[in-house]
C-alpha cells in the first residue's frame, strides 16, 4: 500500500515559497545543532527574534487561530512547514506548545488576549509546570499549594523536571487550592509569571543535558485572573494539557531521523568487502527498526487526521504514546547492536557517524520514556478508555472536540 501523500500544485508553490525564504534568511551558523543542548546563547537569541518573524508570517504555529497570533492555516500547510523546517534545521519555538490548546479550551477572552496572543506570536515563552518530587506519574497527589489572599493566590511548594532553555515568562500548571476537597476536585491551574518575588529556578545537569530545572515557590503572589478555569477545576484543565501531551493531537509530519540514519548506515557502511546490510541478521534488525518506526508514524498521522476532522478519540493518544516510548528504546538497542561503539560517539568525536546524532538518540530514548506518563500510565489510560478497567473515563476536552475555533 502506498501511504505517500500527493501535494497539489498550490501546496507545492507554498513549499517553494517557504524553502526559498528559509534559505535566504537563516544563516548556516544559526541552524539547529545536532544536539539541541549545544545551542549557543547567540543562536538562542537569534531564534527568539526569528520566531517572532515566523509567527508574523503565520508559519510558527500555523493551525492556531489568527486572531490570537496563530497562522490560521490548514493541516496540509503545517505538514509542509514541518518538512521544510526540518530540511532547513529550524529551531522550534521555545514555548511548550501544550499550553495553547489548554488556553483555547479553558481561558476566557481576556486570558486569551493576555496569555495566548504573546505566546503564539513568540513575544513570550511558557514552560510546563507539572511534576513535583513526590508527584510525577501520579500527578493528582501533588502537594504544592495555592492559598487565596484577597484577589490573589499565594503559592508555595516545589516543581521539578521543568523543561525549557534559558528562562520562561510564564509557568503553567496545577496547584492544590483546597486540601479538604476530594482528590481531582482540589486543584487550580495557574499561569505563573516569571520572574516573581519568591520564585527561584535551579538548573539540573542530567543525562539529557541542562534543559531541566527545579522551581521553588516561597510565598509567590499570583493575581487571581491568572487562574485558568475555576479554583476547583484544575484537574479538568490539566487533563486537556495531558490529552494533547499523550498524543491526542498526533503529528502532521512524523519524523524519525534516528531510523533514517540507521538505514543509511546499514546501506552504506562497508564490511568484509560488501555492505553491512548484506549480513542477514543486520538486515533483519534494520527492517524491524523501519517497521516499528513506520507504525508509530502511521499512528501519529491517524491521530492528526482525527484531530483535524474534530473526531472524538478515546485510547488513540495513549496508544501512540505507549508504542513510541517502547519502540524508541528498542531501536536504540538495535542501533547499538548494529553500529557498535560508534553509536555512542558524541558530537565532538571526529569518527561519530551523522555528526553524533546516534549518541543524542541513545540518551533521548531513555529520557523519553518518562515525560507525559510512563508506559504503565499509558496502559492504565488505555484500559480505562476501552472499558476493561475498574473505572472508565472519556478523553478530556481539546480545541478539536470542544468546538473552539482553530486547532
Amino acid at each position: 500500500m502506498d501511504f505517500a501523500y500527493t501535494y497539489t500544485e498550490d501546496q507545492e508553490e507554498f513549499r517553494q515559497e517557504v524553502r526559498s525564504w528559509l534559505e535566504e534568511n537563516i544563516p548556516d551558523d544559526m541552524r539547529a545543532p545536532v544536539d539541541r543542548m549545544e545551542l549557543s546563547d547567540k543562536q538562542y537569541w537569534f531564534w527568539r527574534d526569528m520566531h517572532k518573524v515566523l509567527a508574523e508570517k503565520g508559519w510558527l504555529y500555523p493551525t492556531y487561530p489568527k486572531e490570537y497570533g496563530g497562522g490560521g492555516l490548514t493541516g496540509e500547510h503545517e505538514t509542509i512547514l514541518q518538512e521544510e523546517f526540518r530540511r532547513a534545521r529550524v529551531v522550534p519555538g521555545f514555548t511548550n506548545a501544550l499550553v495553547f490548546p489548554t488556553l483555547l479550551v479553558w481561558g476566557d477572552e481576556a486570558q486569551k488576549d493576555y496569555f495566548l496572543k504573546p505566546l503564539l506570536s513568540a513575544e513570550k515563552v511558557a514552560f510546563q509546570n507539572f511534576s513535583e518530587p513526590n508527584a510525577g506519574s501520579d500527578l493528582a497527589s501533588l502537594q504544592s499549594r495555592a492559598v487565596r489572599d484577597g484577589d490573589d493566590f499565594i503559592l508555595n511548594g516545589q516543581k521539578i523536571w521543568i523543561s525549557g532553555i534559558e528562562e520562561p515568562d510564564f509557568l503553567f500548571g496545577p496547584f492544590m487550592t483546597d486540601s479538604d476537597a476530594p482528590r481531582h476536585r482540589n486543584l487550580g491551574y495557574f499561569m505563573v509569571p516569571f520572574p516573581s518575588e519568591g520564585l527561584t529556578q535551579e538548573r539540573m545537569n542530567l543525562l539529557s543535558g541542562d534543559d531541566q530545572s527545579v522551581f521553588f515557590f516561597d510565598n509567590v503572589r499570583v493575581p487571581g485572573d491568572h487562574l485558568i478555569g475555576g479554583d476547583h477545576q484544575g484537574w479538568q484543565v490539566t487533563q486537556t494539557t495531558l490529552e494533547v501531551e499523550h498524543g491526542g493531537r498526533g503529528q502532521a509530519y512524523p519524523q524519525d531521523e534516528a531510523m533514517e540514519n540507521l538505514l543509511s548506515y546499514v546501506q552504506n557502511t562497508k564490511r568484509n568487502g560488501g555492505n553491512l546490510g548484506d549480513d542477514p541478521i543486520v538486515a533483519q534488525e534494520a527492517a524491524s527498526a523501519y517497521i516499528d518506526s513506520h507504525v508509530h508514524g502511521l499512528l501519529n498521522l491517524r491521530n492528526y487526521g482525527m484531530y483535524q476532522a474534530r473526531q472524538e478519540m478515546t485510547y488513540h493518544g495513549s496508544q501512540t504514546s505507549m508504542f513510541g516510548k517502547l519502540y524508541k528504546i528498542k531501536n536504540a538497542d538495535r542501533a547499538r547492536d548494529i553500529m557498535g561503539m560508534y553509536s555512542l560517539c558524541g558530537t565532538e568525536e571526529p569518527r561519530a557517524p551523522f555528526g553524533g546524532e546516534p549518541e543524542v538518540y541513545q540518551r533521548g530514548s531513555l529520557v523519553g520514556a518518562h515525560p507525559a506518563g510512563t508506559v504503565e500510565i499509558q496502559k492504565v489510560i488505555i484500559s480505562r478508555r476501552i472499558g476493561i478497567s475498574r473505572t472508565r473515563e472519556r478523553a478530556a476536552a481539546t480545541p478539536s472536540t470542544a468546538g473552539v475555533g482553530g486547532v
